[in-house]
């Protein structure tokens, strides 16, 4: 059965001395596996560089229900970023957002509301003027509802602590260490609540920023299995 999708792709490997193994999120399919054969040849008719990570695409696929890898018929850019490759600091928020998909989209279902979070994410990324420093907090906070495991509540005077291995505001702060303060549990309430085209209306110093970015990490570790770390929060030390 051929399918016509838009997808993001989120990982390639190379395979064999001319194809390539990518996985892609797509918007009627979910997360997929493509083998895509000759594209690392030199006159390839789909060159290799149409599937960075990052790329934004309209896909013709042959799909079979219960195969792991599928074919394609056809792969066309949907957008081709003019700044992401380019500038980077959104370079470094656009990988970030990519490790950050696969470490958590894994098996995942037809999502359309998820899809068009992450695609309107990356599409902002590349186009906005606005500073992109906290772009990654606030789509790290917000992905956790589409994931199922969005912050419990509402911050308040009463409830000014956020509970990590819980998932919830406290009235008092928990006995263990996992737990934010009041500042960050304020933070993490305004990136709950607004879109990610007002991130920069958030201002952060540098320390509070990477902070915030290693509590939410923790967050993560306790909701996702397997979820290590990521290596590509390192690069903001640097960046911003």
């Amino acid at each position: 059965m051929l399918i016509k999708t838009k997808g993001i792709v989120l990982r390639t490997v190379k395979y064999s001395e001319t194809s390539l193994i990518c996985d892609v999120y797509t918007e009627k399919l979910g997360l997929q596996t493509y083998i895509i054969s000759g594209v690392r040849k030199k006159n390839a008719k789909i060159g290799a560089s149409l599937l960075q990570v990052m790329s934004l695409l309209d896909i013709v696929a042959y799909h079979r229900e219960n195969k792991e890898m599928h074919r394609t018929k056809e792969i066309k850019p949907a957008y081709v970023y003019s700044e992401i490759p380019f500038q980077l600091q959104k370079s470094a928020v656009g990988v970030f957002i990519a490790e950050l998909l696969q470490k958590t989209v894994k098996e995942a279902p037809p999502n359309s509301a998820l899809f068009e979070f992450i695609w309107n994410t990356y599409m902002y990324l590349d186009l906005t003027k606005d500073s992109v420093a906290n772009l990654h907090l606030i789509f790290m906070v917000q992905l956790a509802e589409y994931l199922g495991f969005m912050p419990g509540g509402t911050y308040e005077k009463e409830k000014s602590y956020f509970d990590l291995k819980e998932g919830i505001f406290t009235v008092e702060e928990p006995l263990h260490m996992y737990s934010l303060s009041h500042h960050q549990s304020d933070l993490l309430q305004k990136l709950s609540d607004l879109p990610i085209t007002e991130s920069h209306n958030i201002q952060l110093t540098r320390y509070n920023r990477q902070k915030l970015l290693n509590r939410l990490i923790e967050f993560y570790q306790y909701h996702i299995d397997d979820f290590q770390t990521l290596n590509s929060h390192e690069i903001f030390k640097e960046v911003f």
